[in-house]
C-alpha cells in the first residue's frame, strides 16, 4: 500500500475519507497464490486498498478477503469486474459501510510506569481491551472494536508513549435486518 492523500489526519491518526472508501467481501477458493494474483491486479491496475483481511471461511475450501478500496483510484465498477475475472474468485459482495458491522483488531505496546499504568489499564478497561504481556514499564494490550473506535484508543494509548503498534484491517458484514415495530406493522405512528 502506498502512503495515501486520501487520509486525512484526526487526532495524529490518519483516517480515510468517508464516502471515497468502499467495503468488499470476496469469497475466494482457498488455494495456494489467490491473494497474490489479488494484490497483483490491484498493483498493476494502480488500484489503492487501504485495508485488507483474509481468513478461511467455516468451510475449509474457501477463504472471504475483505478489502477496504479506495474508490477515487478506480471506479467501484471496474475493481469488481478486474476481479470476477481472475479464477479463483466466487463472488463479491459490497458492503455499504452505514450498514455494516466493522471490526478491526489491534495489538499495542505502550509505555506504562509507574502512576501512569494505572491509567493505561483504566483504558484497557473502558474499551474492553486485554492486557496480553507485562513487563516492568510496558504493556502489550489488545483491541477488537469498530475502526473509528480502534482510532480513539489508539490517540489516547498515544499520550503515554506507543512503543509499536499493528492493525488487522478491517472486517465487516452487513448488518442483520430488524424486526419491524408492531404499531409501524399496523400503520400506526409511534
Amino acid at each position: 500500500m502506498s502512503a495515501s492523500t486520501n487520509l486525512v489526519p484526526i487526532g495524529g491518526i490518519r483516517q480515510p475519507v468517508q464516502g471515497r472508501h468502499h467495503i468488499l467481501s470476496v469469497l475466494v477458493e482457498n488455494k495456494a497464490g489467490v491473494l497474490a494474483r489479488v494484490a497483483l491486479l490491484f498493483s498493476r491496475r494502480g488500484f489503492n486498498i487501504y485495508s485488507l483481511a483474509v481468513a478461511p471461511t467455516d468451510d475449509e475450501r474457501f477463504s472471504r478477503i475483505t478489502m477496504v478500496v479506495d474508490v477515487e483510484t478506480a471506479p467501484l465498477e471496474q475493481i469488481t469486474k478486474q476481479l470476477h475475472k481472475l479464477v479463483n474468485v466466487l463472488k463479491i459482495s459490497e458492503i455499504d459501510p452505514a450498514e455494516a458491522v466493522e471490526v478491526e483488531c489491534m495489538l499495542v505496546t505502550v509505555v506504562a510506569e509507574g502512576g501512569s499504568r494505572s491509567r493505561v489499564l483504566e483504558l484497557v478497561e473502558l474499551f474492553r481491551g486485554q492486557v496480553l504481556d507485562v513487563s516492568t514499564d510496558r504493556l502489550t494490550l489488545m483491541f477488537s472494536l469498530a475502526p473509528s473506535a480502534l482510532d480513539d484508543v489508539e490517540a489516547l494509548l498515544g499520550e503515554f508513549g506507543i512503543v509499536e503498534v499493528q492493525r488487522s484491517g478491517r472486517i465487516a458484514l452487513a448488518k442483520l435486518p430488524k424486526p419491524m415495530r408492531r404499531a409501524a406493522r399496523r400503520g400506526k405512528v409511534s
